[in-house]
């Protein structure tokens, strides 16, 4: 379909923006409020978008997970694909369900429903929302930490294109089908809240055309779309011409005897050529084929780019809000070879592909340090998913938890301890939901004492928590960063790796990888997870001594380390500045 662009004043295209944002961020605090499971309403693992007829993003809900609503035009382009290969089309009335990793979505925990808006008998576009399902009836409870998954069909159930409502009349033996496949109840709630939440975004959608004209409301929308692109490629254009190199690694399985499941790679060549980027990830590791740790092209490669790149080039401080639309991905083009691990070839497992995603994002973002230094962090200390499940009077409960990571320190600002990092923005579980919900006991969640990275703005911290079974249960677990550390920029040191340790009822203490399949646990058995600690940025010995004597207070630092690594020296809890001028001078000299 041809499209001839309206003028429109700058004034007019910007009220309709804001009209289409606060749909879009109605349509998360509803989904929010309507959705049983904590990993929607309280950690926010969702996303919602309106798109126009051709499935360009228009808006999408700024308080929800990136990761959730970037891909959500991918979901619509896979689900176009599908119904095409079929012969079906969309009408009125219509609500579909998509989870499939091969055809636009994430992975299959995030399932999609959409609905096409009409409006005078032409369809004028579709409002999605995404949200990380608790169980889809895989091989163990939960659709996180299934880990040893051979294939996509090892990771539940796959829904490509289904149609839940047709024409407005319920599907029924689809919904009893997903009723009889999995585990938890509250699924069927938190899917009926989406669908909810997107016959809200259609009904604003169609008051927006309605009030503005449905001509005024397509010219706005290019008028916008041309805006975003034109913001960003106007920073691409201040970065020199040239290559930027970066290599990252992640654990993989370090307990698998097979050496093409751990150690694995991934490689970025980020080109600049004027206003243009490409992101060529040739010489990434091969794709696992049987295990889950591989990332769906669309839905988590291009996103691990596309919002890398404009979160450190369109600094929300410094722009404010740039609106989140199809034209952030025009200036970019992506290289990913397929069968590896940023493209893998179906029926590849990609259910835990969450980890290594955030740790492409971190190798993109070093690459990019290279010509923006100024507007990067350090490296980040990954995070780590867990699924604790169990079951009282024959009836299943799942509980997924997101553990918080840790940020680099950043040019002029520390690194954030305890934060969910890059392209996830989840949001922590309050203890007392835990607790509220599920037999299991928070007994401990503290930050690591003499932690933190050294740089002249010191890395972040990750969290301690251990988290008791009251009841008989089990839990599985996907993680990362127990090799590898969190790298330092420009003088900054390493953070320090992840790790998980386990307490069982005896009081043995094992240490576990940072992935582990489904294990079976016991009343008064606790799980114990020590968080990565993000990368220092600078030379450490450039900090200001006040800032390590406050560091010393608050337990970032020890006496010690003071000295040894930023020439501080402390006594009786003030700064000796005779010792301090002393060791810094003669760090200089070395220098």
């Amino acid at each position: 379909m041809v499209e001839t662009k309206n003028a429109i004043d700058p004034i007019t295209a910007q009220v309709v923006n804001g009209a289409l944002k606060n749909v879009a961020i109605e349509m998360g605090h509803k989904l929010a409020r309507m959705a049983y499971s904590s990993i929607i309403r309280e950690s926010n693992d969702f996303g919602c978008a309106l798109m126009d007829e051709n499935g360009q993003q228009l808006c999408e809900s700024v308080n929800s997970t990136p990761l959730q609503s970037g891909p959500i035009p991918g979901y619509l382009q896979g689900i176009r694909e599908i119904m095409a290969e079929r012969g079906d089309d969309f009408k009125p009335g219509d609500v579909i369900l998509h989870n499939s990793a091969f055809y636009g979505a994430t992975h299959q925990p995030d399932c999609g429903f959409f609905v096409p808006i009409y409006y005078k008998g032409e369809l004028i576009g579709f409002s999605g929302a995404t949200a990380h399902q608790l169980d889809l009836g895989a091989l163990s409870p939960g659709s996180i930490g299934i880990i040893d998954a051979v294939d996509c069909f090892a990771e539940g159930l796959q829904f490509k294109a289904i149609k839940v409502y047709e024409e407005g009349k319920k599907v029924d033996m689809v919904w009893q089908l997903i009723r009889d496949n999995v585990r938890d109840s509250k699924v069927i709630g938190d899917m009926e809240a989406e669908i909810a939440t997107c016959r809200i975004g259609a009904q604003r959608y169609l008051e927006i055309v309605e009030k503005f004209g449905l001509d005024t409301v397509r010219a706005a929308r290019d008028y916008m779309i041309d805006y975003s692109e034109r913001v960003l490629r106007n920073e691409i254009a201040k970065i020199p011409d040239g290559t930027y190199h970066s290599e990252g690694y992640i654990d993989g399985y370090l307990d698998s005897p097979d050496p093409k499941r751990k150690d694995l790679k991934f490689v970025v060549n980020l080109t600049v050529k004027g206003d243009d980027m490409i992101v060529d990830l040739t010489g990434t590791s091969d794709q696992v084929e049987d295990r889950p740790i591989n990332m769906p092209f669309p839905g988590t490669t291009d996103m691990a780019v596309y919002l890398t790149i404009r979160t450190i080039l369109l600094d929300s401080k410094r722009f404010g809000y740039i609106p989140q639309n199809a034209g952030m991905i025009r200036p970019i083009k992506i290289i990913a070879p397929e069968g590896t691990l940023a493209n893998p070839t179906y029926p590849a497992p990609t259910i835990s592909r969450f980890c290594p995603g955030n740790a492409l994002a971190d190798t993109i973002m070093h690459a990019l340090g290279q010509a923006v230094p100024n507007q990067i962090c350090a490296g980040i200390g990954n995070l780590y998913m867990v699924a604790y499940s169990g079951m009282i009077d024959k009836k299943y409960w799942v509980y997924m938890d997101i553990m918080a990571g840790s940020s680099g320190g950043r040019y002029e600002k520390d690194g954030i301890d305890a934060i969910d990092v890059l392209y996830a923005n989840t949001r922590n579980n309050p203890i007392e939901d835990i607790e509220s919900h599920h037999p299991l006991s928070v007994t401990k969640y503290e930050f690591p004492d003499n932690a933190a990275a050294p740089g002249k703005y010191r890395g972040g911290v990750g969290p301690i928590r251990d988290i008791e079974f009251t009841d008989e249960g089990g839990f599985s677990v996907e993680g990362e960063g127990q090799k590898y550390a969190p790298w330092g920029f420009d003088g900054g040191h390493d953070g320090t790796p992840s790790k998980l340790i386990f307490h069982d009822a005896e009081g043995n203490e094992t240490s576990l990888p940072s992935k582990v399949p489904y294990k079976k646990t016991h009343k008064g058995e606790t799980l114990r997870i020590v968080g990565p600690c993000g990368g220092g940025y600078g030379d450490p010995y450039e900090r200001g001594p006040e800032k390590v004597l406050n560091d010393f207070h608050d337990g970032y630092v020890s006496l010690e380390r003071a000295a040894s690594d930023y020439g501080v020296v402390i006594t009786n809890n003030e700064i000796d500045w005779e010792k301090t001028k002393k060791l810094r001078d003669t760090h200089k000299i070395k220098g």
